[in-house]
């Protein structure tokens, strides 16, 4: 590291961590701390279909700067964006960070690599500390290592399996249990609230957040609460095994809640009607003839018809489609994405959960990805 910059580290070292959050505070010295947002997330998965991982671990999803109020920059550097993360990791000797990722930060499609790239290229990018020239000698990609380096570090120290065990919650095909008990076992051992993530009901990802003060390579992380988006689970969750088979036998609710049952695929799905968007517990607006969300003026109609095991939609403006990652309807789609419907909510994938930066406001509309964002929202179904 500069000169310089441990000067301005050890002038801040002192600073309480919320302050550092701040990104009015020595907002030109981004090496000092990172900006435009103090926060950092890491964030981990529990994939179970298909499994990744060890059975009795959660791994990683990545490390995400955040602008202390749920928003985030992204892809931050064209330049330092990287399809050889393997290979820097190996060039720098780092042969033992380099094998706990293959067996702890694993893609679910089974290409590590592609999404080792894309943590880095969206993320990690977007570090101002881990910019180059917040070096002394810098090496090429050496503040790649440094982040790969630092998420492996976190995780260690956050073992949310063993965290969720020690209050009896473990796996299981047969029993799901509140969602306030999860949030509770694993914020116990930090002092400070998580939030959880849920795709179809089932427990899939958990968010940690941290003040940090000085630089994300040599600071000291501290715990702190949530922002941004809040839990997306519903009051009894599933926290499925990775691996055995279910029984046939009826999901029960160690809160003794009957979960809810899921619907016939394609129900209520069925002849002309409106997608209402529902986000932060509250309808608001609607998906429009292109696809996108738009919380102002009149709702498109959509005809739903039945197709295979789901349905297909189509507006005034042509078929509807997931084409890379985004909802799209235009004339230009030929193939278009059967969806199913559960609980329902249209489902892409049997996930219920669609995506986007921010809420749309006045005349602004907003794309829809099957791709984590932001804003977490899903989408119903009103027969005209």
């Amino acid at each position: 590291m500069s000169l310089s910059y441990k000067i301005r580290q050890a002038l801040t070292s002192s600073l309480p961590a919320a302050l550092l959050a701040s990104t009015t505070v020595l907002a030109a010295d981004t090496c000092c701390f990172n900006a435009p947002g103090g926060l950092l997330l890491l964030t981990q998965f529990w994939d179970t279909n298909p499994p990744t991982g060890p059975d009795d671990s959660w791994t990683v999803h990545g490390l995400w700067p955040d602008n202390c109020d749920g928003t985030y920059e992204q892809y931050c550097d064209k330049s330092r964006e990287y399809d050889n993360v393997t290979a820097i990791i190996s060039a720098a000797g780092k042969t033992d960070l380099l094998s706990y990722m293959n067996k702890y930060w694993k893609d679910y499609q089974g290409d590590d690599e592609s999404f080792w790239e894309h943590e880095w290229d969206k993320h990690g990018t977007c570090i101002s500390t881990l910019e180059p020239g917040c070096y002394d000698n810098y090496s090429p990609q050496q503040e790649v290592v440094a982040y790969f380096q630092k998420a492996v570090d976190l995780f260690k120290t956050i073992d949310s399996y063993s965290f969720l065990a020690a209050k009896g919650i473990t796996p299981s095909f047969t029993t799901t249990y509140p969602s306030a008990s999860i949030m509770e076992a694993l914020a116990a051992p930090r002092g400070v609230e998580v939030t959880i993530r849920c795709r179809n009901g089932e427990l899939d990802e958990i968010w940690y957040f941290y003040n940090v003060r000085g630089s994300v390579e040599t600071g000291e992380f501290v715990p702190t609460q949530p922002d941004g988006a809040k839990s997306n689970c519903p009051t009894d969750v599933k926290y499925l095994p990775k691996t055995g088979t279910p029984p046939s036998t009826t999901v029960t609710s160690s809160s003794g809640t009957p979960p809810t049952g899921t619907p016939t695929p394609g129900s209520p799905f069925s002849g002309r009607g409106t997608l209402p968007v529902t986000s932060g517990g509250k309808t608001n607006g609607c998906i429009i003839s292109g696809g996108t969300w738009y919380t102002t003026g009149t709702c498109a109609t959509y005809t739903a018809t039945a197709s295979g095991d789901g349905f297909s939609l189509t507006s005034s403006k042509g078929k509807c489609a997931v084409s890379n990652s985004v909802l799209t309807c235009s004339a230009s789609v030929t193939d278009p994405t059967i969806f199913t419907a559960v609980a329902d909510k249209l489902a892409y994938d049997g996930a219920t959960d669609f995506y986007t930066n921010s809420v749309p406001t006045g005349s602004v509309q907003a794309a829809i990805s099957v791709q984590q964002q932001a804003t977490t929202l899903s989408i119903g179904w009103k027969s005209s």
